[in-house]
């Protein structure tokens, strides 16, 4: 809808009425209207899945077309990353906010700060997706109110040429509404409580929904040790119930992140069920560690024995009852998860990894494309490698490999200042930077996120501004660190009454009002200094 067709229904609405919607103006209704496109969650979950679904045709066509996003712990947070995006890139292509529930773990949970373990409130997750997204219509509606007032200055100048520029620039006005991948863990307990937290979060905004294949009620962090995987028949019955939460709410494009953490998760809780050889039961019991037994003196009272590959095996039983999967087979895990969740129907992976290496992630991969030749990745670049360090490690192990001399290193020492500017550095950190586009080009990642970024910048930001503050520097520790550096770099929200929405509520109480609003953005306002 045009800024002048929508401004025409209107007219023809409140024409239509009697006199008591004389005072209502057909102008102010339609900019109302347009500085709030999306008016429920659904409208956004069916718009930014449409969105997901071009890009990931893109990328089957050009694997240069990957996409990224940050994690954001709260709406403020999204908020400022999709104006910054805008203001340093021109538009949102391809750029989109992850939800962490390691950050609502940490920092959303109403029992204070939680391990990443789905100790935390399960509603807290569609709480944390509306708040996103009424943030950013916020900036929608923000946006639009400034060329609105700009539109009003033109007119009242009689300047028509800007205003027809400015009226171009409100149609073609681009959203700040992008997708939300959005974690769900391992869905909070059964199918069916993962079918109605699904729902929740779609009707709350989301396209995207992440899911990983640990038992749920003994789900750790990705990044952690102890974690326990479940047969696959659990894991795809939780992708079918958050699928036909997507087609029940009207989102048939609605995305699945099938996540697996089978390489870093050396245990069981359940011995798959299997009603005959080579079925997927069989194939997860096959990875089980233990002793084949010849007869009934091999089995110790309480003992479990499957017949897996053909013979009788009793798995090893740690005293927590958890099985232990046999040592090496991670990534021979890993390609059954993921080719068995995208015959199941899941749209995109996650294979949890402990260390950034495009190779690693290649070769993993290209054995699932081998079944499955458009599989492609949603992968975490994630704050708990030390990218630093293994970067520089993997520069000094292939410079070995080849006969370099790397005498002047101490590889168990890179990650030290002292090697920064050395020429290992120096290469590890071009890998670095490359890193993103090289993983979308060789090991299939259509979507690099980190998970937790803003929750590192927070802590930096706040060390560096207290550092300096409650120091020597007082008053100038905010002033140099901050304000200066938000007034020269073009930072929106120096002027955070107009951020919080103050303009906006100043046309509302015009429209509202009329001559007798009683407006905060007059001439003693001292957000004019800026």
């Amino acid at each position: 809808m045009t800024y002048q067709s929508t401004l025409d229904q209107f007219a023809t609405l409140i024409g239509s009425k009697d006199s008591s919607w004389q005072e209502i103006s057909p102008e102010y209704a339609a900019r109302m209207a347009l500085q709030n496109r999306f008016q429920t969650g659904l409208d956004i979950a069916r718009y930014t899945a449409g969105i997901m679904r071009r890009d990931m045709a893109d990328y089957d066509a050009d694997s240069s077309q990957y996409t990224q996003s940050l994690g954001c712990w709260h709406g403020f947070i999204g908020q400022q990353k999709m104006i910054a995006i805008k203001k340093h890139f021109g538009n949102t292509h391809k750029k989109y906010l992850y939800l962490s529930g390691w950050m609502i773990a940490a920092l959303r949970s109403e029992f204070g700060p939680l391990p990443d373990q789905s100790m935390h409130e399960k509603t807290a997750v569609p709480m944390l997706i509306e708040e996103l997204y009424t943030f950013l219509r916020q900036a929608d509606a923000r946006e639009l109110g400034g060329l609105f007032r700009q539109l009003d200055a033109a007119k009242a100048a009689g300047d028509t040429a800007k205003a027809a520029e400015l009226q171009q620039q409100i149609d073609n006005h681009q959203t700040h509404i992008v997708p939300i991948i959005a974690d769900i863990d391992a869905g909070f307990g059964n199918e069916e409580a993962t079918y109605l937290l699904a729902k929740k979060m779609i009707e709350a905004g989301a396209c995207c929904i992440q899911i990983e294949n640990q038992v749920s009620d003994e789900k750790q962090c990705g990044h952690q040790d102890g974690k326990v995987t479940v047969p696959h028949a659990d894991f795809l019955a939780k992708i079918r119930a958050v699928r036909y939460a997507f087609l029940e709410l009207g989102v048939p494009d609605g995305v699945i992140v099938a996540r697996t953490d089978s390489l870093g998760a050396g245990l069981t809780k359940q011995i798959a069920v299997t009603k005959e050889p080579g079925d997927l039961g069989d194939l997860y019991n096959s990875f089980l560690d233990g002793d084949y037994v010849q007869s009934a003196d091999d089995i110790a009272n309480g003992d479990v024995v499957v017949k897996a590959n053909g013979k009788l095996l009793k798995p090893k039983r740690l005293a927590s009852g958890l099985f232990q999967f046999r040592p090496g087979s991670g990534e021979d895990r890993v390609v059954l998860d993921c080719i068995t969740s995208l015959q199941h129907g899941a749209d995109l992976l996650w294979i949890e990894t402990e260390k950034p290496h495009v190779g690693q992630i290649a070769a993993m991969v290209n054995r699932i494309r081998e079944v499955v030749p458009n599989a492609k990745l949603v992968y975490n670049n994630s704050p708990s490698f030390n990218w630093t360090l293994n970067f520089r490690q993997q520069v000094f192990d292939g410079w070995q490999q080849e006969g370099k001399d790397v005498s002047a290193y101490d590889r168990v020492k890179l990650m030290s200042a002292e090697y920064d500017s050395t020429e290992l550095a120096i290469e590890a950190d071009r890998r670095i930077q490359t890193f993103q586009a090289d993983g979308a080009r060789e090991a299939g990642i259509f979507h690099h996120l980190i998970t937790l970024p803003t929750y590192h910048t927070a802590a930096l930001s706040t060390d560096n501004l207290a550092k300096e503050y409650f120091g020597e520097a007082g008053m100038l520790g905010y002033v140099e660190g901050v304000q200066r550096k938000e007034i020269r770099q073009g930072i929106a929200c120096v002027k955070h009454q107009n951020m919080a929405g103050s303009d906006m509520g100043d046309d509302h109480k015009e429209y509202f009002s009329g001559d007798a609003a009683l407006k905060a953005s007059g001439k003693d306002n001292t957000m004019n200094q800026f």
